[in-house]
């Protein structure tokens, strides 16, 4: 089934006064990145443990390691400490950007909130789960009557509670990542930034057409409008035209991942270390 037609009916099935968990598992089908789930399976890690126990993000930084040696012949302690750091964001901007881009609903994104679990083999987040019931949604919104749910004036007051509940999150990330990573504060909320403004564009990608991207576009520039303080900047994606002519979406980074300290890397295009600001 063409992926545009299945949104739209996607959208179209909601159960009048459906719950989050329906949310869920509607996203769940569209989404490409692992499972999106209401509960926490055996092995999985809740976000609020890493962030009360910043030792365990010493464990996961060793376990990448142990990868980056076996796939690229060595793992500099800046690049696994700038993998987890992204890699830890990607949760709670995804799961933001996902549920508003597909739903116009926004989950709590607190740490106790969210959990995540790691590839069997590249130790990246596979899986994702929203473990609250409560959510934010329009005044359209078909679940706006129950008691769980929050009702806004407008999307740019959904914007509003999905920028701010983002922040919160990352901020108590900043506080628990940054004395074990010897990675600065400015790098840590320019990898903020990047998190949930490329999680917006993708979740807009992820439709497989112009269109959608589009949506997604102007998903991270209904949230990202401009720079919202700690974050770095506003969105950056803009229009691109490349050897050929074609026009089509990139961004600038914020933030370094340090791919150019393994063998044989240099750095990437969009890399902040050569990229124009």
């Amino acid at each position: 089934m063409n992926q545009q037609r299945s949104f739209r009916e996607h959208r179209n099935s909601r159960d009048v006064g459906d719950d989050l968990a329906s949310s869920l598992l509607r996203v769940g089908g569209l989404q490409e990145r692992g499972e999106l789930r209401h509960d926490v399976p055996a092995g999985w890690l809740r976000c609020s443990d890493l962030l009360d126990e910043p030792e365990r993000f010493g464990e996961w930084r060793e376990r990448l390691a142990g990868w980056l040696v076996a796939n690229n012949g060595a793992a500099p302690e800046r690049t696994a400490a700038s993998y987890v750091m992204s890699w830890y964001l990607h949760v709670p901007a995804y799961v933001g950007a996902l549920l508003l881009h597909h739903e116009r609903r926004v989950p709590s994104l607190k740490p106790e909130q969210l959990a995540f679990g790691l590839g069997d083999d590249r130790p990246h987040p596979a899986g994702m789960a929203v473990l609250g019931v409560g959510f934010y949604c329009l005044p359209t919104d078909p679940g706006s009557a129950r008691p769980e749910a929050t009702v806004v004036a407008d999307e740019r007051a959904l914007a509003a509670v999905l920028r701010a509940q983002y922040v919160a999150h990352a901020t108590r990330f900043v506080r628990a990542y940054a004395p074990g990573s010897r990675l600065g504060r400015r790098m840590l909320w320019a990898a903020a930034t990047d998190a949930l403004d490329n999680c917006l564009w993708w979740a807009g990608r992820q439709g497989g057409t112009p269109d959608a991207e589009g949506a997604g576009v102007a998903d991270a520039a209904l949230v990202l409008g401009e720079r919202y303080r700690p974050l770095t900047s506003a969105s950056t994606l803009r229009v691109a035209v490349d050897e050929t002519g074609h026009r089509g979406w990139e961004r600038r980074r914020e933030s370094c991942c340090f791919s150019y300290l393994l063998p044989g890397e240099s750095e990437c295009g969009e890399c902040p270390r050569v990229c124009s600001r």
